[in-house]
């Protein structure tokens, strides 16, 4: 398969899968310590986790009490203001699966990445909002990514390393761990938990694409939270999520391993 073909599928992938993303979205966006939505803001019932947030029998006019729907309500209402857009979602995660498929090539680890890229878009979405990063995705996403780059190994024509990508792992998740017992106030355990599957995908390539990783998610954080100082959107102590930019990083590695190996 031709490289521009890989892109075209990859981009397609990108989308169908991020436009599954933002009931999921909307029901881990709430802030910590609360428990997941499970309802939408009129009171119906949000079932399931992938697809659209718009609530189906808001969009019908009925009301939580049971009512008989309202003609000509505007279709606005029946997406939850919570909510991050759909086409946003797919926009973002459409971008990362054509930039991975670019670097990456047939390589087998391709269908790795384009596996754990909507997980990675969802968790960025959901801590820049709220500043949290589910159990229910960083867990399964390291453990994940361990598993299928084990699976990766027996295949052909792969680039990579499953020790490595497991010792990048613990290491990322360590030095990740002294970080937050240091300043708990600067950095989450979210953060920690999902530094070890980050470490996983960027140990994959080696050690110069774990610390090039590492150094790119500070690098962006610092420039991000610089430009809010600037601006005057933000103080020096006032917190920042972390999670999107280590996610950033990963991807900055990730890329740039990919194409080097």
């Amino acid at each position: 398969m031709s490289t521009g073909l890989l892109v075209l599928v990859a981009t397609v992938w990108g989308v169908l899968a991020g436009t599954l993303l933002p009931r999921a979205a909307y029901r881990f966006t709430v802030p910590s310590g609360e428990p997941w939505r499970d309802r939408c803001p009129d009171g119906h019932p949000v079932r399931g986790w992938l697809g659209g947030a718009a609530c189906g029998q808001c969009a019908s006019g009925a009301t939580h009490t049971g009512a008989d729907p309202q003609p000509g309500a505007p279709s606005a209402s029946y997406t939850p203001s919570h909510a991050p857009s759909g086409v946003l979602l797919a926009t973002v995660t459409a971008l990362v699966c054509a930039a991975l498929a670019a670097a990456t090539g047939t390589r087998p680890e391709l269908a790795v990445w384009l596996l754990l890229a909507p997980v990675g878009v969802l968790l960025a979405a959901v801590d820049f909002r709220v500043q949290r990063l589910p159990d229910p995705l960083t867990l399964p996403l390291t453990g994940a990514a361990l598993a299928l780059l084990g699976l990766t190994v027996l295949l052909p024509e792969h680039a990579g390393h499953w020790r490595t990508a497991l010792y990048g792992a613990l290491a990322l998740g360590a030095g990740y761990y002294v970080l937050y017992r240091i300043n708990p106030g600067g950095m989450g355990f979210g953060d920690v938990k999902l530094a070890v599957g980050s470490g996983a995908v960027l140990g994959w390539y080696g050690w110069p694409t774990v610390l090039l990783g590492t150094f790119a998610a500070f690098l962006l954080g610092a420039l991000y939270g610089g430009a809010l100082v600037l601006a005057r959107r933000a103080g020096r102590k006032t917190a920042v999520p972390f999670g999107p930019f280590l996610l950033a990083g990963t991807l900055t590695g990730l890329l740039v391993g990919a194409y080097t190996a």
